[in-house]
């Protein structure tokens, strides 16, 4: 077993996203507005309307850039009063 067999990711998050999943066009500019990159398009799986949506992963920092960028008002931003740090096996190939 190797060191990197023994390889730990933290990740810290500093608050969460609520996502008007069936609101959403599809648009993608929350994708590249999200810094920490923890939001993704769906690829397969649709909205009500026929568009894909994004999903929200751990590591969140509450920054109010996809909000902000949104033309469709689709996302409510929550900070977390105390940070939630977790730790899991880091993926192979990560």
């Amino acid at each position: 077993m190797s060191a990197e067999d023994d390889a730990v990711v933290t990740v810290t998050t500093r608050g969460t996203v609520v996502i008007d999943k069936d609101a959403c066009k599809g648009c993608d500019l929350c994708i590249d507005a999200c810094k920490p990159g923890v939001l993704l398009m769906t690829d397969t799986d649709l909205n009500s309307r026929g568009y894909r949506y994004p999903l929200l992963f751990e590591g969140c920092t509450a920054c109010k850039a996809c909000s902000q960028i949104c033309p469709d008002f689709v996302f409510q931003v929550h900070k977390y009063d105390e940070p939630i740090v977790t730790h899991r096996p880091a993926r192979e190939g990560s």
